[in-house]
């Protein structure tokens, strides 16, 4: 058992942790661990930071899809991956996947694609393929959205 006075201030230090980024229960669980708290007393200061809205997983996983969109323009596979890995439920991922506009998807795609073969030096068209399909497969595009569009561009 802790000391009782060190409860609220552990609390206070989550409100911080979770209001200057958005947080995911396995984020706040992790930091929990580092103050050797009971189960109970970590379970106590989750239940507090969900009731006062300082940690919910539906917006996390709203703002964590768009935000990898737009910054590391990663497609749904690697974000859908990166949502699982942090224990975020199914119905959370379809959902914050299906907020993102399909046109936008789709010129985020174009856009990142053409300025990647255009940067590929290979000489070689199927090295310069592989790579170019590599690439956008381990940022989570979509197979058949890479390989159809690697067709386009090399015509």
């Amino acid at each position: 058992m802790s000391d009782p006075v060190l409860l609220p201030e552990v609390h206070k230090k989550l409100e911080y942790y979770c209001s200057y980024q958005e947080r995911c229960h396995q984020d706040v669980e992790q930091k929990l661990y580092s103050f050797q708290l009971t189960a109970d007393e970590r379970n106590e200061i989750i239940v507090k930071l969900i009731a006062d809205n300082y940690l919910n997983e539906e917006r996390f996983a709203s703002l964590f899809t768009i935000s990898k969109l737009h910054q590391k323009k990663w497609g749904k596979v690697r974000i859908k991956i990166e949502l699982k890995a942090r224990k975020i439920s199914d119905y959370l991922i379809n959902q914050s996947l299906k907020q993102i506009p399909d046109e936008e998807y789709q010129n985020t795609f174009d856009t990142l694609s053409e300025k990647y073969y255009d940067t590929l030096l290979e000489k070689n068209a199927f090295k310069k393929r592989k790579k170019f399909c590599d690439y956008l497969l381990r940022k989570g595009w979509e197979s058949d959205l890479v390989y159809s569009k690697a067709k386009k561009l090399e015509q």
